[in-house]
């Protein structure tokens, strides 16, 4: 029975020639990169689009698109130099030491970067001053006590004492055997600082009445870095 089953079966018609049919196949020469056909009805919608687009593109290339790159360059370089502004102004400024109050920490001609944003005085920082109580220009100074603090020199030891204790300055250049015109011991009010110089024997500082008592709001920032001489790099400590 097997064998009269697959003599019944037929085996498939060859076609009738070798050539394929070309009805399904798309003209090639009428099809882009998107398959769309390139004869095709374009909708008014697409040609407004594309009509834009070629009047942007003449706009940038003619003396007009030049205008138009440079308002983009200054508008560019405004906003960067507002930032560098606002940086400068609230988180960090250069800074000129000028003078030698502040030897051997800090020499004259020394750039440093000084931070002020929300900065709070601390014993043993160096700051910036903007200016003392009778003088207008800056100071380079380290605090010695802040407010509610009482300060004591001892001329004959040349110590610094600060709420009865002699506290250690490694830092000073010659011992503090000058009191100045300020009457001690001297109790820091609230919302001052007592600043001095660490070159003791030269510095005017909060010893003297010119300069007396800093208020908190005269104080621009602690210095942070020398950048210069490059060879000193590094932090101010």
């Amino acid at each position: 029975m097997d064998t009269q089953i697959f003599d019944k079966v037929e085996s498939p018609k060859e076609p009738e020639n070798d050539t394929i049919s070309q009805e399904n196949v798309p003209d090639l020469a009428t099809v882009n990169s998107n398959d769309d056909p390139v004869d095709r009805e374009i909708s008014e919608e697409e040609a407004s689009v594309k009509t834009k687009n070629k009047n942007k593109k003449k706009r940038k290339d003619g003396p007009s698109g030049f205008i138009s790159g440079l308002f983009d360059w200054v508008s560019a370089f405004l906003f960067a130099l507002i930032i560098v502004v606002l940086v400068m102004t609230f988180c960090f400024r250069l800074v000129d030491v000028d003078g030698s109050s502040m030897l051997e920490t800090l020499q004259d001609g020394n750039k440093v970067i000084v931070t002020g944003l929300n900065y709070e005085p601390q014993v043993g920082d160096i700051i910036v001053i903007s200016h003392g109580a009778e003088l207008d220009k800056a100071l380079v100074k380290r605090v010695i006590a802040v407010g509610g603090q009482t300060v004591d020199i001892n001329s004959e030891t040349g110590e610094v004492m600060v709420d009865g204790f002699v506290i250690d300055e490694p830092y000073i250049n010659g011992k503090t055997t000058q009191n100045g015109d300020m009457e001690f011991p001297l109790e820091v009010r609230e919302g001052t600082v007592f600043v001095m110089g660490d070159n003791r024997p030269i510095s005017k500082d909060s010893r003297t009445v010119e300069v007396g008592l800093i208020e908190t709001d005269s104080i621009i920032g602690k210095v942070q870095f020398r950048i210069y001489p490059f060879d000193e790099f590094g932090k101010v400590e």
